[in-house]
């Protein structure tokens, strides 16, 4: 099945068409408001859907024309129904509804996080379930066992309080780096020294798989609010502290979590990041894992895993009332049977 993804869960808006392989992606367009929310130090929900609604007709558009097919050629419709911010879903969710009921397709609504866990799906060497997935996007930190295509899902540790991805955008506030925080922290670290500024251990494997960032976040703000501007080396040795003790702390529940299955799976925004790619491979490999990261391109919000969540769950047979609503807050775990 031909499948047309449509994403617009939060600042990002994309589509994408896949091919009924579920690995060929005929085409994609991406279109970040990177520009738009960079002012402001964050994300503006207003703004994200306004911006949305406008480029709606010309992102499908062009994903057509890069295609070289018809809006007709498409066989299902797959869209993100939730989680995130409900204005940026309502656009993407009712402009997808629409077209699904003037072609009379089959339309099927996906969760955010399971397209997250699909992209790695999108790979030619995409490992078979069962595997142990570190899902780290935006404000969700998972850690999900995946027994199946369309799951069981068996969430073994999530975060507590501030997500990985949250962490990095208010640190990176705070240092003046402005948004997105997180590419901006991996550009400076990889200029610094990851053990010239000491950071406190996150937890530790007495408090099982669970995660929490707050503690992170204050000693940010303490230092910052003790030595003030920090110049360029300093910046950059901070960075580098900063997220090295933030992937340790992904890692080191991560990596025993994954051995029940022994594959580790790395996806979501966080997953582009250059410190954690590279250190799931070295450790994951060093306790006798296999470790799978998808593209770059298919971590941060994206069309093509949305399709192909969808696409796996339409060829099951299931279906999308056109009733369908948008959901902000929709737990993985209702996926769980």
């Amino acid at each position: 099945m031909r499948v047309l993804g449509i994403e617009s869960s939060c600042d990002e808006l994309a589509a994408a068409v896949l091919e009924p392989d579920g690995r060929t992606l005929r085409a994609q367009v991406i279109h970040s408001q990177e520009d738009l929310h960079a002012k402001y130090g964050g994300i503006v929900p207003e703004v994200a859907s306004r911006d949305h609604v406008r480029r709606l007709d010309a992102v499908l558009a062009e994903t057509l024309e890069h295609a070289g097919l018809a809006v007709s050629d498409v066989d299902g419709i797959a869209v993100t129904r939730g989680p995130g911010l409900i204005g940026s879903l309502m656009c993407g969710l009712e402009f997808a509804k629409g077209l699904a009921l003037a072609l009379e397709r089959p339309l099927l609504g996906v969760h955010h996080l399971e397209g997250h866990l699909a992209s790695v799906a999108l790979e030619d060497a995409a490992p078979a379930p069962p595997f142990t997935a570190l899902l780290v996007s935006g404000g969700h930190t998972l850690l999900v066992e995946v027994r199946g295509p369309t799951g069981p899902y068996r969430i073994l540790g999530r975060s507590r309080d501030d997500a990985a991805g949250e962490a990095f955008d208010k640190t990176a506030k705070m240092l003046g780096l402005g948004y997105p925080g997180g590419a901006r922290i991996d550009r400076w670290a990889r200029k610094g020294r990851e053990d010239a500024v000491p950071f406190p251990r996150l937890m530790d494997g007495r408090d099982g798989y669970d995660f929490s960032f707050s503690g992170l976040k204050t000693h940010v703000r303490r230092h910052v609010t003790a030595h003030g501007v920090l110049a360029e080396q300093e910046l950059a040795d901070f960075c580098a502290s900063f997220q090295r003790c933030l992937v340790d702390a992904l890692l080191d529940r991560a990596v025993p979590a994954a051995r029940q299955t022994g594959r580790l799976v790395l996806v979501g925004g966080v997953a582009a990041n250059s410190a954690l790619r590279a250190g799931a491979v070295q450790r994951g490999r060093a306790h006798g894992l296999d470790v799978f990261l998808p593209s770059v391109r298919f971590c941060t919000d994206n069309a093509a895993m949305i399709a192909r969540a969808g696409q796996l769950r339409l060829g099951r047979g299931q279906r999308s009332d056109l009733r369908l609503s948008a959901t902000a807050r929709w737990s993985l775990a209702d996926l769980c049977p």
